[in-house]
């Protein structure tokens, strides 16, 4: 096992040491005039963008995508897309992640993902990976939906919140995607950062282990999946891309996120002022901050209510639902139905296979336990029988011997005597020798 230092590495001063990613002059100057920009709309110092939808409803984002003037979709998503597969959000009352984890004995529901507590107790944090693990959940209709939008050469980007990799699993290829809290997918050890496969962290959470490095010197520090904890830096992927795509951005669909958690709600007021903007929420948010210095910072919001609203549309539904209408209005729904019965049909067999693995696993650990508790015992008997035998010895030694033993006996324990006496101090033997 590696050394380790008597004072343990502090996360916060972990991540203070790592770079961070400098916007260019070009970038600077780009982002002081949106903020200016910005501030002359809400305050009516400028004219009105280009109203692109004929309607402030489904019925306009519609007939926009269909004019073919709409090319470059970006699209946002938070837990909210993975409800209807089995996968809770982490909010709302009741059924979110944050009320259901009283089992795990947390000081508070976010520390199963706060940085800090994972170092000090993972435990937790892989007790629920194992619950949530990529491959147990099938992929919604509305996973389907963004990839059917790539398939029609429509989708410019996906921006995800989500840890489950149920984008990529709906199959969703690499480039377009942007999971901007990390994913299961690759994981690193905590201090020598060697990079790990899912497959490895797969098979110790599921036979109820905490993943450990194998690196030679760093033995059994933890290995955590890269997945984005508060107090930890957004994946790099996620800094080199966000400023030109949402620029180029034509069309912004938000779905099943409470924009609460920045920076990643701030994204969608990184579009150009004229990009229309669709929300699909169960609850209407992100209508913005009331504080100048939170406009600032992350922007203005939404404007569904106001009468000089000319893009944001919203609509009030679940993902899936709201995905679907858009389909069938797009004239996508019988594709899009048929993709999720064939690529389900396929998850249930690896759902199948992967079950068999875990009870698999689960079984090794418990056969190696009982051979381990067997040759404890084996171990315990064997001591047992030396022990007796010994005591045997002594109680036979203290026998009295008859008459015609005693000179043999007596020259028996005066050898033994002799040869102990030279074993320990053979100068003191020679010299006895020689009195002699």
């Amino acid at each position: 096992m590696a050394e380790k230092s008597e004072k343990e590495p502090v996360p916060e001063e972990e991540e203070a040491k790592k770079p961070v990613k400098e916007e260019s002059e070009k970038e600077v100057a780009e982002r002081r005039e949106w903020l200016m920009d910005m501030m002359k709309l809400s305050l009516g110092f400028a004219p009105t963008p280009e109203k692109l939808l004929d309607t402030l409803d489904m019925d306009g984002v519609v007939n926009y995508i269909k004019s073919g003037k709409c090319k470059k979709i970006i699209t946002m998503a938070g837990a909210g897309i993975s409800t209807s597969a089995g996968i809770p959000d982490f909010r709302s009352p009741n059924t979110g992640l944050y009320d259901n984890l009283q089992k795990y004995n947390l000081p508070h529901p976010q520390a199963v993902f706060d940085i800090g507590y994972f170092w000090k107790n993972p435990e937790p944090f892989f007790l629920l990976a194992k619950e949530l693990w990529p491959g147990v959940f099938k992929p919604t209709p509305c996973h389907y939906f963004i990839k059917l939008l790539a398939d029609k050469g429509l989708l410019h980007r996906h921006y995800t919140q989500n840890i489950d990799t149920l984008e990529s699993r709906a199959g969703l290829e690499a480039d377009k995607l942007v999971e901007a809290h990390g994913s299961f997918r690759t994981a690193h050890c905590l201090i020598c950062e060697k990079e790990y496969s899912q497959d490895f962290i797969e098979e110790k959470v599921f036979a109820g282990e905490i993943p450990r490095c194998n690196e030679p010197g760093c033995e059994d520090n933890i290995v955590k999946p890269d997945i984005v904890f508060f107090g930890e830096s957004l994946p790099k992927r996620f800094g080199e891309l966000v400023h030109d795509d949402f620029k180029e951005c034509d069309l912004l669909l938000i779905m099943g996120t409470s924009l609460v958690v920045q920076p990643f709600a701030s994204l969608m007021n990184r579009t150009q002022h004229h990009c229309p903007r669709m929300y699909i929420n169960l609850e209407k948010t992100g209508s913005g901050p009331s504080n100048p210095i939170s406009m600032l910072m992350f922007g203005g919001g939404f404007k569904f209510d106001d009468e000089d609203n000319y893009r944001d549309v919203f609509w009030q539904g679940t993902c899936d639902d709201g995905c679907l209408l858009m389909a069938e209005k797009l004239g996508w729904k019988e594709e899009l139905q048929e993709i999720v019965k064939t690529d389900h049909a396929k998850i249930d067999e690896n759902a199948k296979a992967l079950k068999a693995r875990s009870k698999s696993l689960e079984s090794d650990k418990e056969e190696k336990q009982e051979e381990k508790g067997e040759v404890v015992s084996k171990v315990v008997e064997t001591k047992k029988s030396t022990l007796g035998k010994s005591e045997s010895d002594t109680e036979k030694s203290n026998i009295p011997k008859s008459k015609t033993n005693a000179p043999k006996s007596s020259v028996t324990k005066s050898s033994s005597t002799a040869s102990r006496a030279t074993s320990k101090s053979p100068s003191s033997s020679k010299t006895k020798l020689k009195k002699s």
